[in-house]
């Protein structure tokens, strides 16, 4: 993920904890707010209820890929927590990327959400 678009000061989390939105799915929870700013931001938590760091940096990557293939779609202007829950230790990479975009449409930050279904018909 790059640079500016990280969530890496104290301050950031603590606000998102305090005034965000919350969804939550059985492997993730998302703490959304608004930004000032043109992009969104994103951060990631893993507590080490997961397991050691080998498991909790592998969640983290997981976590990070399947935002890094969403962010396109998104709607900018938005910081973004994402807090792995213990049942996602072990998952696949592709029931991760379920979980997260599933939250994310939930949220309402999908960009192309209303004309989308027009492409499912098949």
């Amino acid at each position: 993920m790059q640079r500016p678009l990280r969530l890496r000061r104290k301050e950031d989390f603590a606000r998102l904890r305090a005034s965000g939105r919350v969804w939550r799915h059985p492997f993730v929870i998302l703490s959304v707010a608004p930004n000032d700013l043109p992009h969104n931001r994103y951060g990631f938590i893993t507590g080490k209820r997961l397991g050691n760091a080998v498991r909790r940096n592998r969640v983290r990557r997981l976590l990070r890929e399947a935002v890094r293939q969403a962010h396109p779609a998104l709607r900018s202007g938005h910081d973004m927590v994402f807090i792995a829950r213990d049942a996602i230790a072990g998952q696949p990479f592709a029931s991760v990327q379920e979980a997260v975009t599933t939250l994310l449409r939930r949220a309402g930050l999908w960009e192309d959400e209303p004309g989308e279904s027009e492409g499912r018909a098949e």
